[in-house]
């Protein structure tokens, strides 16, 4: 089991940066698959970013490419995702979660634990 707490939301303006931290408890972190994922209000819940257990891959959707940067330290458990050129269509729940055996990091499917989520909001 793997246990997850985000922070770092807030709210910022247009072109301003964030860095939200979720930390992990539970042995299979540094095994694990970590993805960060948003909710706007009305809208499903889309993966943002992935990253592999290793770090050596990483996934982007369309949307955050060169401005959103996932990051990984598994001796602190902890995974981050640094937001850069914010933007008001960014204003959304964050959430992290795990993905234990590592499938299809870009995929929702294999995510299997959830933190509460951090609000993030970018006004114009």
């Amino acid at each position: 089991q793997v246990q997850l707490v985000e922070s770092g939301g807030g709210l910022v303006q247009a072109g301003g940066s964030l860095r939200l931290s979720c930390a992990a408890s539970g042995r299979t972190f540094s095994t694990s698959a970590m993805g960060w994922f948003r909710q706007a209000p009305g809208k499903e819940r889309d993966i943002v970013a992935a990253i592999s257990w290793g770090g050596g891959i990483t996934y982007y959707t369309d949307s955050v490419k060169g401005r959103f940067t996932i990051s990984r330290d598994n001796a602190k458990n902890t995974v981050y995702l640094q937001m850069d050129s914010l933007r008001p269509e960014d204003t959304a729940i964050y959430y992290c979660a795990a993905n234990p055996r590592g499938l299809r990091i870009d995929s929702g499917r294999y995510y299997q634990h959830w933190g509460q989520g951090t609000q993030v909001t970018v006004s114009s």
